[in-house]
């Protein structure tokens, strides 16, 4: 029963990666077709350049707080709730 656990939690982790690298990837694709001329700004204080590698940058760092924090409060509860059952 372990390996059905941790080949789950490499799963969630691959995903993870393809989910933050599928934003760093769309960044990319549509930074380069953005013509407004100003870059996006990171968490309302970090200005980036207007550039396919700025809104790289946004996408990526975006998607993975906004998907790692409640990842990794999912994995603490899920082993607090595991250590309580033991």
């Amino acid at each position: 029963m372990t390996t059905t656990r941790r080949d789950g939690r490499r799963f969630v982790l691959l995903l993870y990666v393809l989910i933050v690298g599928l934003a760093g990837a769309l960044g990319l694709v549509l930074g380069g077709l953005v013509f407004s001329g100003t870059g996006p700004e990171l968490f309302f204080i970090i200005d980036l350049p207007g550039t396919a590698l700025g809104y790289a940058i946004f996408g990526v760092v975006t998607v993975a707080i906004g998907l790692g924090v409640p990842l990794a409060l999912v994995i603490y509860l899920s082993r607090e709730i595991d250590d309580k059952d033991t």
